[in-house]
C-alpha cells in the first residue's frame, strides 16, 4: 500500500488513491482564500463523494484543510484546497506537503465501492446518491419496496467475501455513447476527461459483476469493504426510494 505519491499526468487522488502524502508546491490562490497546488491527492467534492480533509505543511507553518473542491473554467482540472479557517498562507512557489485524513478517505472509498455493489443488487435506475464515512445511500426509480431485504444484504456480503478486484479503464466519449447501458445514474452525467471516460469495474472476465462510469476513489478489492448492513428505505416520491447502506 503506497503512502506517498509523485506528480503525474493523472490527478494524484486518481493515479494512486492509497497515497496519504504528496510533496508539491503552491501555484495560486482563489479570491476566497482557497489554495491551488501543482498537484493534489485531495479528492475534490463530486459525484456524491465529499472532498477530502487534512493538512498542508511547509517549512514555516501548516494549515488545516476542511475540504477540497474542483476549480472552475479559470483553472480546468485543478483542485482547490479550502482552509478550515483564515490564516497566513505560503506564497506561490513554496514547497508543501499535503496530508489527507486517511481514515476518513478510506471509509469513503469503502462506502463508494459498496454503493456500486448496491446498484447491482438492486438493478434499477439510480436517481441520486451520497457517500459518508459510516454509510452511504442510493436513490432508485423504485415504484415498490423490495420484498426480500435480507436476500439483498446476503448478496452484498457474498460479493464482499469473494474478494473481487476493483479496477479502472478508459473508453472514448463515442464508445460510451454507443453503450448507454453502462450509465446507471439518471441525474448525474458520467465524468468525462478530454475525449474519454473513466470506467470502474468490479470483478474480472466471467466473474465481473459491474462496469460503470465513475470519477471517485475506490478500494482495490471488495474484501476491503468489510461487512455491510442494509439500512432503512425511505419513500421520496411516487416512484423514488432512498436505500441506505452501512459499514458494519
Amino acid at each position: 500500500m503506497a503512502e506517498t505519491a509523485e506528480m503525474g499526468t493523472e490527478p494524484g487522488y486518481r493515479s494512486d488513491p492509497y497515497a496519504r502524502e504528496l510533496m508539491t508546491e503552491v501555484r495560486a490562490f482563489t479570491d476566497e482564500g482557497g489554495i491551488i497546488c501543482a498537484e493534489s491527492i485531495f479528492y475534490p467534492t463530486g459525484g456524491g463523494q465529499p472532498g477530502d480533509s487534512g493538512r498542508l505543511i511547509w517549512e514555516d507553518g501548516e494549515i488545516e484543510i476542511a475540504t477540497a473542491v474542483k476549480a472552475g473554467p479559470e483553472a480546468p482540472g485543478a483542485v482547490i484546497l479550502v482552509p478550515a479557517e483564515p490564516q497566513p498562507l505560503p506564497p506561490p512557489g513554496t514547497p508543501v506537503r499535503q496530508e489527507i485524513d486517511w481514515e476518513r478517505r478510506h471509509r469513503h472509498m469503502r462506502v463508494h465501492t459498496a454503493l456500486h455493489l448496491l446498484s447491482v443488487a438492486i438493478p434499477l435506475p439510480v436517481t441520486g446518491g451520497q457517500i459518508g464515512p459510516e454509510r452511504g445511500r442510493l436513490d432508485f426509480d423504485m415504484p415498490e419496496k423490495p420484498e426480500d431485504l435480507e436476500a439483498i444484504e446476503r448478496q452484498l456480503n457474498a460479493w464482499v467475501t469473494l474478494d473481487l478486484p476493483v479496477r479502472e479503464s478508459w473508453i472514448s466519449d463515442a464508445e460510451l455513447e454507443a453503450q448507454p447501458e453502462l450509465v446507471k445514474t439518471m441525474s448525474v452525467a458520467p465524468p468525462k476527461g478530454p475525449g474519454r471516460v473513466r470506467l470502474v469495474s468490479i470483478g474480472e472476465g466471467a466473474a465481473r459483476i459491474d462496469l460503470q462510469p465513475c470519477g471517485g476513489t475506490h478500494v482495490a478489492s471488495t474484501a476491503e469493504i468489510g461487512t455491510l448492513k442494509l439500512g432503512k428505505i425511505e419513500k421520496k416520491g411516487k416512484q423514488n426510494r432512498r436505500v441506505y447502506l452501512h459499514l458494519a
